[in-house]
């Protein structure tokens, strides 16, 4: 069984669309960043996105027992193309019916630009999968709040709709397992 902890990088304080614009994340709570490294399983594979908010949360919670892997353009947020960005007030604005489709019907809806929710839930998937043949016990991943609920989705096997009302804070663990056939979820948005 391979086990997935994944980390939602720190706080960026943006009060906007933030996905593949590259902001730095706030890691200044040592005490939480000791408890999640605590937390953690000490041999595991760590892998992060490529931003650099997921990079150097990663940095901060690795222990000298975990196998780095390369930084994984796949596990990126999502592309939010022109609203990345923009406050949410202001994309209800610019895109009034579109908006509002992103978040109620989450599935081929996209943002200007951007990508769908089945675009970041096909990119991570199949980059997970990959990853899975090689049967590691444990995988940290630290990710983004998009990227993580496409794998709770997958895992929980309900619509990109129910997924939504799952809430993942910064600095939290969900943990997904998958036995070789299906997953089974260990926590969502657990807080070490």
């Amino acid at each position: 069984m391979t086990s997935w902890w994944w980390v939602r990088h720190g706080p960026t304080h943006e009060k906007s669309f933030v996905g593949w614009r590259d902001v730095p994340a706030d890691l200044s709570d040592k005490a939480a960043i000791g408890r999640l490294r605590a937390y953690l399983p000490t041999s595991a594979k760590l892998v992060s996105s490529d931003l650099s908010r997921a990079i150097t949360t990663a940095d901060a919670v690795a222990e000298n027992t975990h196998e780095r892997l390369t930084h994984a353009p796949a596990l990126r947020e999502f592309n939010f193309g022109a609203w990345d960005g923009m406050g949410f007030d202001a994309v209800a604005r610019r895109d009034p019916a579109l908006s509002r489709e992103f978040w109620e019907n989450p599935g081929d809806i996209s943002a200007p630009e951007g990508e769908s929710w089945n675009d970041v839930s096909a990119r991570a998937s199949l980059w997970v999968d990959r990853l899975n043949k090689s049967a590691p016990r444990h995988v940290i991943a630290v990710a983004h709040f998009g990227t993580i609920l496409t794998q709770v989705q997958r895992a929980l096997s309900v619509s990109a709709f129910e997924t939504l009302a799952y809430t993942i804070d910064n600095l939290s663990v969900t943990r997904l397992d998958w036995d070789g056939r299906s997953w089974s979820v260990g926590d969502i948005n657990h807080h070490p």
